[in-house]
């Protein structure tokens, strides 16, 4: 009590100054200290009477005892005294707060923000005592809670409720990062019917759009523009990021559009904003535009980001004459080419097979900048790849090394992709084996190169892969055994398939659909419908259920296995039973089947249940039965077929268009033959080997080898070479007109192509060299057989034996026949003619007869 007595003795103005360099609050407190200079104090507060009286009431309450209940009461009363000065009042707030501890629990607290609310002079003190009151609070209190205090302090004491002080609480919220607490603060807000201030909400909304609360900054929008606050550019900003950021570029182009009707005056950003927007939605007319209206305003000048955008869109869109064009306006407006831009020029000119403007591009970057990065090096490498220019792929590569940038996984799979269908097998193992090394190589990179050894047959090397990438945690999955199985099942090695499959499951790797296609397909190339039912039956028991494409591998393998009669059942059980949605793939099989087995009518029969049942044929179809018509000389119907696909808009493919052909010439109606390859080649296609072959063995029959050797001529100039069948053909026809000569010169330049006659080959020379006397040429083309390991036929050994009864060389006739008897080969009438009378009866050999 002495202390406290000694203290009420101190006078008052000596009191003042003691109080005038003390801190406002308590040490904990972080709210705005006054000025610490006594001179200032003393003036402010000896100014006048009235700061008379508040020294008086600054004295009674720190003399009065500490526990007296009416302690905030008496503050709240001072404070209320000095509402018109609310300078002096936060002053005597904080003086009073150290010594009689806390009033922001209390009422006088509010009525201190709505004093200094009063006021333009006091606005930021009140913002900042709020901004500290919450960010000290611990926890925060609720807005439901201050938003209350505020109201009813503003009741209780008779305040104006000022939107401000509830504005700076909303600010206040905002910068503690308390977003949801904001937001229930808004919604308070516009319940009381108090104004929004759009800077402070728009914080808010900032901070919902970047935590991707995209749904909630929508509807907090839709509120405000209710109360009548239609926000500013800043809130179409956010707007707009938010619409681009949920890939809705139409919503962020609406926004921006409304924002206009509004009469608002866009600033750069927000022209930026819609020229992103543009180029995501391809609106390039409007982008251009828009960009035209930013260089027309001083203030608006389109950044490097802008330029940017567009120019990659242009790109994207195969606009590269306006991306070009844009890059050097960019560049003669003084912002310098990016690597983005650069890039993707390059990519454009890529993708458009301009490779040498992409390497001008990349060699400009490399001299002028901006330097080129590992993207720029990925589309260079790619390319080059997938154009099968390795050498280029490859020094891009090394000089990505070069430049100290790492190779990523996708450049390795690139380069070795690409070596691989360039035929380097070398190179892509040794850059697979370097990925394995530097940890570069995953499971897609692995399973193309487990590809390509299954594809090369080097099962083996497929086998050590596997193990390998096993051991390095690259753990093959089911796509790495089914192309080990696949390669085996090609082989027709189905025992070791099994094996792999076994081990496969017994890593636990669950096969798939494929996987039991694969080993279906192979049974049945191994002629072994049951085996390929068992893996049916285990598939099924494995609760795997099966789809269209293992459907469809069953129906084909029992087709290729001349079982189509059981095909047909089995699709018919599957449709009845609605297993799974069929497309026209396995009726196809069908159809191929029964013509391959010679049913024609049952192919008929079956095209017409497939179009019965809803499912639409397709060109591969209709070439099916167009090619089975011909050769069963249904040539009308044939056509009808073809009239068919042009009703159903199908345009005929070149193997469909062959078939007609093929039909026309057999029949010997080449004037028909001649039509449709004029139409063929009316349509834009090429004719193929297949047309051509078709054409010269109709025209030979006519005995037209003048038409014959002009296809022939044709061929070669159209770059497609010839076959065996083909020079067989014209050879065969020449001989029949007796043009030696030529035929000679002919099938000297098919030995020239590497081209090994077969048996009716050998058969029309030596049928036609014999017709022509030319026995030492027989006998020369006989030699040449056996030195080939191709087997004279008994038409061959019955011209060679007659020679030598010709020439009386009997004993070399006799052992001829007894070799021809060795060989296998029964003699046949005209061998007995010739050895009993020496006579050569005509005759034809069936490969000659087929020509």
């Amino acid at each position: 009590m002495r202390s406290l007595l000694a203290f009420r003795k101190i006078p008052a103005p000596l009191l003042l100054r003691c109080l005038g360099n003390n801190k406002p609050f308590c040490s904990q407190s972080q709210f705005p200290e006054e000025s610490e200079n006594p001179s200032q104090e003393q003036r402010l507060v000896y100014g006048s009477a009235s700061d008379e009286n508040l020294v008086s009431s600054v004295v009674h309450l720190l003399t009065t005892k500490p526990e007296h209940k009416d302690d905030e009461a008496r503050v709240i009363d001072v404070l209320l005294s000095r509402r018109d000065n609310p300078e002096s009042a936060l002053r005597f707030y904080n003086w009073v707060r150290p010594w009689r501890g806390s009033f922001e629990d209390g009422d006088a607290f509010w009525v201190l923000i709505h004093i200094l609310v009063g006021s333009p002079e006091t606005y930021g003190r009140a913002s900042d005592l709020l901004v500290r009151y919450v960010s000290s609070s611990n926890p925060v209190a609720m807005p439901s809670v201050l938003v209350s205090n505020l109201m009813e302090s503003a009741k209780s004491f008779g305040f104006e409720v000022k939107p401000r002080a509830f504005n700076y609480l909303l600010n206040a919220y905002s910068k503690d990062r308390q977003t949801d607490y904001a937001v229930d603060c808004i919604n308070l807000m516009i319940e009381l019917g108090l104004a929004l201030f759009v800077p402070y909400v728009n914080n808010t909304l900032n901070a919902l759009v970047r935590r991707n609360s995209i749904y909630e900054a929508k509807e907090l929008y839709s509120k405000m523009v209710a109360t009548g606050v239609a926000g500013d550019n800043v809130t179409t900003h956010l707007l707009m990021r938010a619409s681009l950021r949920e890939e809705n570029p139409e919503e962020a182009l609406e926004v921006f559009s409304k924002a206009i009707e509004k009469g608002a005056e866009p600033d750069r950003l927000l022209y930026s904003l819609a020229v992103q927007a543009c180029c995501k939605t391809f609106d390039l007319a409007m982008a251009f535009g828009l960009l035209r209206e930013m260089k027309e305003k001083k203030s608006c000048v389109p950044s490097q980001e802008t330029y940017t955008s567009v120019i990659v869109a242009s790109v994207k869109r195969g606009n590269m004459e306006e991306a070009v064009g844009l890059k050097d306006e960019m560049v003669s407006d003084g912002i310098p080419m990016n690597v983005i831009v650069a890039t993707s020029l390059i990519k454009g000119y890529c993708i458009n097979n301009d490779l040498d403007s992409a390497l001008a591009m990349f060699y400009k970057m490399e001299k002028e900048g901006p330097s080129p990065n590992r993207v720029t090096f990925s589309v260079l490498i790619e390319w080059f790849s997938k154009k099968g220019d390795m050498e280029k792929a490859l020094e891009f590569y090394k000089k990505m090394e070069d430049l100290g940038i790492t190779p990523s996984v996708f450049h390795n799979h690139s380069i070795i992709q690409g070596c691989l269908k360039g035929q380097r097998p070398e190179e892509a193992l040794e850059l697979f084996d370097l990925s394995f090394e530097t940890g570069l190589a995953n499971i897609f990179i692995c399973n193309s190169m487990l590809s390509f050894l299954c594809k090369q047959g080097k099962i083996d090397e497929a086998k050590n892969l596997l193990r390998k990438m096993e051991s390095r945690g690259l753990g093959p999955n089911v796509v790495s055994y089914n192309n080990v199985m696949l390669a085996l099942c090609r082989k027709k090695d189905m025992d070791l398939a099994r094996t792999v499959f076994s081990e496969m499951l017994e890593k636990g790797i669950k096969p798939n659909n494929y996987t039991y296609s694969i080993l279906i397909d192979g049974c049945f190339k191994n002629q072994d419908e049951q085996s390929a039912w068992e893996v049916f039956d285990q598939m099924n028991s494995s609760n795997i259920e099966a789809n269209e494409v293992l459907y469809h591998t069953i129906i084909n393998g029992l087709c290729k296995s001349g079982r189509t009669s059981k095909a047909r059942d089995v699709l018919e059980n599957l449709i009845r039973e609605k297993r799974v949605c069929f497309s026209c793939m396995s009726y196809n099989s069908i159809i191929d089947g029964f013509i391959k087995e010679g049913d024609m009518d049952s192919a008929v029969a079956a095209y017409k249940e497939m179009c019965g049942n809803g499912i639409s044929p397709n060109v591969v179809t209709y070439t099916s039965m167009m090619d089975g018509l011909c050769k069963n000389s249904r040539m009308d119907q044939a056509l009808e077929m073809k009239n068919e696909m042009k009703n159903k808009c199908l345009k005929l493919d070149v193997p469909a268009y062959g078939a007609l052909i093929d039909g026309f010439c057999k029949k010997r109606n080449m004037e028909s033959a001649s039509a449709l390859l004029s139409e063929l080649l009316k349509e834009g296609l090429n004719p193929n080997r297949a047309v051509y072959n078709s054409l010269i063995s109709g025209f030979r029959y006519l005995g037209n080898m003048e038409a014959a050797l002009d296809l022939y001529k044709k061929m070669l100039k159209d770059g497609l070479g010839c076959d065996l069948f083909t020079y067989t053909t014209l050879v065969n026809g020449l001989l029949k007109e007796g043009n030696l000569i030529l035929a000679s010169d002919l099938y000297t330049e098919m030995q020239a192509m590497g081209i090994v006659a077969d048996e009716v080959m050998y058969s029309v020379i030596v049928k036609g060299l014999g017709k022509k006397g030319q026995f030492v040429e027989v006998v020369k083309i006989f030699e040449e057989m056996k030195k080939n390991d191709v087997t004279p036929n008994v038409f061959i050994y019955n011209t060679v034996i007659a020679g030598h009864f010709k020439e009386g060389n009997f004993d070399e006739a006799f052992r001829l026949h007894d070799e021809m008897l060795d060989k296998g080969l029964l003699p046949d009438g005209v061998t007995f003619d010739i050895l009993v009378s020496g006579k050569d009866r005509e005759s034809q050999h069936i490969g000659v007869a087929s020509l």
